[in-house]
């Protein structure tokens, strides 16, 4: 493992974490580490590396490989990234088809250590981490974590205007911003979420402002200065009537983030 603490990226979908996310791949690529975004690795190992693949002997790697591959990682080392996971997940298959491997926990870990071999530190953003806690936290047990919020009117008016092939997409606003309160009942839930030590908490438009990345700079131990101008800058603050859950939800999330 990294001397630095991995760096996790989440947020709900619209939340502006891929401009995040590019942000920290050319910072942690200039410390000599590596950033993926979007990459997923824990997401397809909490899936496909489990205690009944390993009773079996029978690591699935041909479909994690695709699913990696499927819609690759973007930024600065993902080919390189890609090509060296591959390489851990065969090797991994391996140990588990002569029965060398009995913890899967301890196997996704592995596999993780080798995937960023070499490099200062590492990170990675994926939305759906956010809706996996429990498994992100026992593959990645000394992760920072990171979520990024924006007001939930935006990112319901951000979701609605959504193209390509998005079957997951909600089909109106009231459907958009109850969507948006489930994605984030699970950090609210969360007793590691509370631990300032271990996770922040950053709004979208003081992240675009400049004080959110400075600060988050700052908890991260990099400099993230270079590379402000990747941020859009936030529209001016929306004036919606948010449903009183959807209110509830934005305004804990602001006090975690110290708004």
């Amino acid at each position: 493992m990294s001397p630095a603490p991995p760096v996790i990226v989440m947020g709900a979908q619209r939340s502006g974490t891929t401009a995040l996310a590019s942000v920290l791949d050319l910072a942690f690529d200039k410390a000599g580490g590596i950033f993926t975004v979007n990459g997923k690795l824990p997401y397809v190992l909490h899936r496909w590396v489990t205690t009944a693949d390993l009773e079996a002997r029978h690591l699935r790697v041909d479909e994690m490989i695709w699913a990696l591959r499927r819609k690759p990682p973007f930024g600065t080392n993902s080919e390189r990234w890609l090509a060296t996971t591959e390489t851990v997940l065969r090797a991994a298959a391996v140990t588990v088809s002569a029965g060398e491997v009995t913890d899967a926990v301890r196997l996704r870990r592995d596999v993780l250590d080798g995937a960023y071999a070499g490099a200062t530190r590492f990170g990675e953003k994926y939305n759906e981490y956010l809706l996996e806690l429990d498994a992100l936290a026992e593959s990645l047990p000394d992760a920072h974590w990171v979520l990024l919020i924006r007001h939930p009117e935006a990112v319901a008016r951000s979701t609605l205007r959504w193209t390509g092939d998005r079957p997951w997409r909600p089909p109106d606003r009231e459907a958009a911003l109850a969507k948006w309160v489930a994605w984030h009942e699970p950090w609210l839930a969360h007793p590691r979420t509370a631990d300032q030590r271990l996770c922040t908490v950053v709004e979208y438009g003081r992240l675009c402002a400049g004080p959110g990345l400075a600060r988050l700079g700052s908890r991260l131990d990099v400099d993230l200065a270079p590379y402000r101008e990747l941020l859009a800058e936030s529209p001016a603050p929306i004036e919606a009537t948010l449903p009183a859950p959807v209110r509830d939800t934005w305004t804990r999330l602001l006090g975690q983030a110290g708004l």
